[in-house]
């Protein structure tokens, strides 16, 4: 590496280690170019990063609150934490928080999350349950809402970061949210072109192609006879 590109990197401390990246990175890429692993929901590496779940958040030295590692640049001398009692309780409240309100029965790496930190499923059990009839209006995927964890992916791989289609939007409020059709429509009036990106880059159930719906609900149905 020339004089020249070495001006650009910047130099930071994450979880003891040096680390050295050029400007612009995130703290998320940067810990994992030394190998540190901060868990994501939300985030995708083909998709912008929106930081919606939170998951992610780490602990920055000087920083009053903690930090969304998927869109938080470096800065030179910055000394980050991504394990810390404070880090690990937030990471452990939105899993369980996540918990209370979707079935996360088909959504494997969260599951995981969960497990590695010690999240309790059952916390807040009495909250307000997503509750969403299946959209199956079309021969190729369902749609679950009480599955999805409203990561965006799915409109974001819709639109400008991908597929430039746009029939993937956002509807209704509160804990009531889900992913929309424009004006409500069925998929096959909308825009879209059925090309399973959507599908691709969900972390949940929520999405789904159609063959494998109908072969688990086959399988579900022949245990209970």
């Amino acid at each position: 590496m020339s004089s020249q590109e070495e001006t650009f990197l910047l130099s930071l401390t994450i979880n003891g280690q040096t680390v050295q990246v050029p400007a612009g990175t995130t703290i998320l890429d940067a810990a994992q170019t030394v190998g540190i692993q901060i868990p994501t929901i939300c985030y995708h590496p083909s998709l912008t990063a929106n930081a919606v779940c939170r998951l992610c958040a780490v602990e920055v030295i000087g920083a009053r609150t903690l930090q969304p590692a998927c869109v938080v640049t470096v800065e030179s001398g910055m000394v980050v934490n991504t394990e810390t009692a404070r880090v690990n309780e937030a990471r452990r409240v939105i899993l369980e928080l996540l918990a209370s309100t979707v079935d996360l029965r088909q959504a494997p790496e969260i599951q995981a999350y969960i497990e590695q930190y010690g999240a309790r499923v059952g916390r807040f059990v009495g909250g307000v349950a997503r509750d969403f009839n299946v959209f199956d209006d079309n021969p190729f995927y369902i749609r679950d809402y009480s599955q999805c964890v409203m990561c965006w992916r799915c409109i974001q791989v819709c639109a400008e970061d991908v597929q430039h289609t746009f029939a993937l939007t956002w509807g209704g409020r509160g804990i009531q949210s889900y992913v929309a059709t424009a004006f409500g429509e069925d998929m096959p009036d909308t825009t879209c072109v059925f090309c399973g990106n959507c599908v691709g880059v969900c972390p949940t159930g929520a999405l789904k192609g159609k063959v494998e719906f109908d072969l688990e609900r086959n399988t579900a149905d022949s245990r209970r006879e």
